[in-house]
């Protein structure tokens, strides 16, 4: 998997996401959402969150904005997340399989076996703070990076429309720049 870099440079206006697909917030206790990021997760039908939240009240604060939020335990969030939070999750959303988990010990690897074992269309994580779509396996992964702690890598979160053929896909910043944009095929479509 590579690092994703801006390759466009674009405010376009926000489309209807379907879902809106978040991580690694490492925040107290607000959700620090912004920009374009801010406006994805207020209007998708439902929200996506691979975990490190770190904190109970960030998630509060999250389903504050969207109350239909699917989110997972991250390696740094605190024992109240932890037991309200399962560590891995299956979506089902506008006939789409979306497997969720922060992290595989085993990496790519584990992560599309993951997948094919929940029969999924697309695996969601998180950890590594770095945007990125791989589509070279068994299974597409999606990792939409962090919109609130980088760590060097450009601030981001994922966008996912359904479509006739499976789900459109955009990787973008809470500035609205557009990272990468992906087609992702849906087994039913």
């Amino acid at each position: 998997m590579k690092a994703v870099v801006p390759t466009v440079s674009t405010t376009r206006p926000l489309a209807t996401a379907v879902l809106a697909v978040i991580s690694d917030t490492h925040a107290a206790d607000g959700h620090a959402l912004r920009g374009r990021t801010l406006a994805a997760v207020r209007e998708a039908d439902a929200v996506v969150h691979a975990g490190d939240l770190s904190r109970e009240p960030v998630l509060d604060a999250l389903t504050d904005v969207n109350d239909t939020v699917y989110a997972v335990a991250g390696n740094n969030d605190d024992s109240a997340l932890r037991e309200r939070l399962p560590g891995e999750r299956v979506v089902g959303h506008e006939g789409a399989t979306v497997a969720v988990r922060h992290r595989s010990r085993s990496g790519s690897t584990g992560l599309v076996l993951f997948g094919r074992e929940r029969d999924a269309d697309l695996v969601v994580f998180g950890h590594s703070h770095r945007p990125e779509f791989d589509d070279s396996g068994a299974v597409p992964l999606l990792n939409p990076g962090s919109y609130a702690r980088p760590r060097g890598n450009p601030p981001a979160h994922a966008e996912l429309e359904r479509t006739a053929e499976g789900l459109a896909g955009e990787l973008r910043t809470p500035e609205g720049d557009l990272l990468e944009a992906f087609e992702i095929p849906v087994r039913d479509a």
